[in-house]
């Protein structure tokens, strides 16, 4: 490790294959605190490499516990966070608004680490239950159409991380794999990411596989279709610059998606939103989200999309599929 940190702090890269060592090492507990700490710190201080993010990624997804979920054909709507912005869990209820247009769900998500109110953070707090026993998942897809992959759970390598990620409190490079490490595997994805040269790392990585994906990154800084301006969007088909008179909807103020600043205020406005009374801006950005990731499913324009997400949650089957998956929970 030392002969690495010394090559990372001279500004030199390392290879894929190195970068995979040092997280199967990391998740063998061949390393003290204070030099994972030091690994993490000096990707905040210099850009990662698509070969080092390669190799982290593949290093997660061979020490996960894989889920077999594939007669679903299922998406994953997830963004990196450290977006540094508390908005509202957009992408967690843009997830139930897909579900309720049935599309198949594999929701992947944590904790909050440098945000106050992370996917898991709320989905607990509405009583949802965290597991990795496949019966059970497959049994919430089935009857809701979605299922939570709450990350520790499956990617046990990583708890000897976890405690030094919550105490630096700030984004790391764990953060931009997050979404890339789904155990599921689903074949169709969105993702948001919370800057441009992460956009074009991970359009790098996902042109590899053979997803259907859409990555988004919104100009003024969102990990997510904001409305509140223009949001880069790379797809397996397109490249486009969104804007919001695309779907014939308004740009909003960044205030007007703000989430609060605990948990139970965000579980408060989440259950606001799905109940079907949340606010023009709040509804809207759900739903072009939501959209997003349907059309991406589906192979539909952004468009019909967003319509589908509409009717999903005005007529209350993205709230059924969450009041079925906390039923299941009990």
């Amino acid at each position: 490790m030392k002969q690495i940190l010394n090559r990372l702090i001279n500004q030199e890269s390392i290879s894929s294959e190195e970068a995979k060592n040092v997280l199967v090492n990391i998740s063998e507990g061949k390393y003290n605190q204070s030099q994972i700490a030091s690994f993490l710190t000096v990707y905040m201080m210099r850009s990662i490499t698509t070969e080092e993010l390669r190799g982290f990624r593949d290093a997660l997804l061979e020490l996960c516990i894989p889920v077999d979920l594939n007669g679903y054909d299922t998406i994953d709507l997830c963004g990196t966070g450290g977006d540094g912005k508390d908005t509202f869990n957009i992408s967690t209820l843009s997830s139930f608004v897909t579900a309720g247009a049935g599309i198949h769900v594999t929701k992947h998500g944590n904790y909050g680490v440098s945000s106050a109110c992370g996917s898991s953070n709320v989905m607990e707090s509405l009583g949802i239950k965290f597991t990795n026993d496949t019966d059970f998942l497959k049994r919430s897809i089935d009857k809701a159409g979605i299922c939570v992959l709450h990350a520790p759970l499956f990617h046990p390598a990583m708890k000897n991380v976890a405690p030094i990620r919550k105490e630096l409190g700030v984004k790391t490079f764990f953060n931009m794999l997050g979404p890339m490490v789904n155990p599921a595997f689903p074949k169709n994805q969105m993702v948001g990411v919370f800057n441009l040269e992460l956009l074009r790392l991970y359009s790098y990585l996902y042109q590899e596989s053979d997803k259907n994906y859409a990555i988004v990154h919104a100009l003024d800084g969102y990990d997510e279709i904001s409305l509140t301006g223009k949001t880069k969007v790379v797809s397996n088909t397109s490249e486009t610059l969104f804007e919001p008179s695309f779907l014939d909807v308004k740009q909003i103020e960044q205030s007007e998606i703000f989430g609060g600043s605990t948990v139970e205020q965000a579980a408060k406005l989440f259950v606001k939103i799905i109940e079907g009374n949340g606010t023009e801006a709040q509804n809207n950005v759900v739903c072009a989200n939501a959209g997003l990731a349907i059309a991406t499913a589906k192979q539909i324009s952004h468009k019909d999309g967003f319509k589908l997400a509409k009717k999903s949650l005005k007529s209350g089957k993205a709230k059924e599929s969450l009041d079925t998956l906390i039923a299941l929970s009990k």
